[in-house]
């Protein structure tokens, strides 16, 4: 046996150890449920998606990039992270600075939970066999795979290590290491705060949003991680994209979540990464947001090209992967880090037609 496998043997026992360490420190005795009584658990209901971060490399140039794109307010500022309002709703995404070791990413999306209580949901996804850790088993430095199915609690920059937990913003982990926020469907980025009063932004924008619309997610496995949502949240279909579904997540309809990936057996051996974020606007046409997106300063990707900063470009979604029969039209650009966002009609739901709103609801 070789050196580099002989360390990655190593490294494989080092994270199933430290994730077996994390798993001990639950405070729950549902944590080691079989798989009988998890399926056998109450769903927990969604009114669907709330937020999603983005960590990026400069706080403040990110913010005046979006603003000036999107004249987006600003809802909440806590420690160094940003959250800007998506629309006249309750939607909103987080810049936040990445951290020491860590590269530009979409770290995590939020889902919207009626009748939100930390304590009551943390036993309904102990039940589920997703365990509790405490957060300073959040580390960065530390693959996400070791905080899989492990649920946990986040102070807000400036609690004191004596405040009660009233206030600590939620989370768990899929089993592909995915962060995932839940929260009151009133969130806004400040814990329990309300955010009456945004800060306007000081340019109207070129592109208005209406909606956080959807996720796409990179996973080992695409059928068990649908499984795995499905058995927790109850969500439906939406449509299909080749063999991918659409993860019904909203109550318009419209909102949902998509996994896409290999069918790799056993627990996944890298981490899920979120791929894009799609936002949908009211004047779409693929001609418009293209003009207005070259006139705020982005540039075509060339057709095969590597994908850069300040970039747009256009994937033309066939009938094999549920579009129309020319092609739904897929639009979508990159941010100063090069993080991926897409842009459609307000009427997306990920379906057929030329604005992908033909659904199988």
């Amino acid at each position: 046996m070789n050196a580099s496998v002989t360390e990655q043997k190593k490294q494989e026992q080092l994270r199933i150890s430290r994730r077996s360490l994390l798993i001990g420190l639950s405070i729950t005795p549902f944590a080691m449920r079989s798989a009988a009584q998890q399926a056998s658990a109450e769903q927990i209901a969604v009114s669907g998606l709330n937020c999603f971060t983005l960590r990026v490399s400069d706080v403040e140039r990110s913010l005046e990039w979006y603003q000036g794109l999107f004249g987006l307010p600003v809802l909440a500022r806590v420690g160094d992270s940003v959250s800007l309002q998506i629309g006249d709703g309750t939607q909103y995404f987080t810049l936040s600075p990445t951290r020491r070791g860590e590269s530009p990413h979409i770290e995590s999306f939020g889902l919207a939970v009626p009748g939100f209580n930390r304590y009551r949901l943390q036993s309904s996804l102990s039940e589920h066999g997703i365990g509790r850790t405490v957060e300073s088993a959040y580390d960065s430095r530390r693959s996400p795979l070791d905080l899989a199915e492990l649920s946990w609690l986040e102070r807000l920059p400036g609690d004191s290590d004596t405040m009660l937990a009233e206030n600590h913003e939620m989370f768990f982990a899929d089993p592909n290491g995915v962060k995932v926020k839940l929260s009151r469907p009133g969130d806004c980025g400040a814990g329990d705060l309300n955010c009456d009063s945004p800060e306007p932004a000081p340019t109207q924008g070129s592109i208005q949003l209406r909606e956080l619309n959807h996720l796409t997610t990179f996973v080992a496995n695409y059928e068990t991680t649908n499984a795995f949502y499905r058995r927790l949240f109850g969500f439906g279909t939406l449509a299909h994209q080749a063999q991918f579904p659409t993860l019904d997540v909203g109550e318009d309809g419209k909102q949902f979540l998509m996994f896409v990936g290999g069918t790799q057996a056993g627990e996944p051996s890298q981490p899920g990464r979120i791929d894009h974020v799609s936002l949908n606007i009211d004047d779409f046409t693929v001609e418009s947001v293209l003009q207005r997106l070259t006139d705020y300063g982005l540039s075509p990707r060339e057709e095969g090209g590597e994908e850069l900063p300040l970039q747009h470009w256009v994937s033309m979604r066939m009938p094999e992967r549920g579009g129309a029969p020319g092609g739904t039209p897929e639009v979508y650009f990159s941010d100063p880090d090069g993080l991926a966002l897409q842009l459609q009609h307000i009427s997306y739901c990920g379906g057929g037609g030329v604005f992908g709103g033909d659904c199988e609801m």
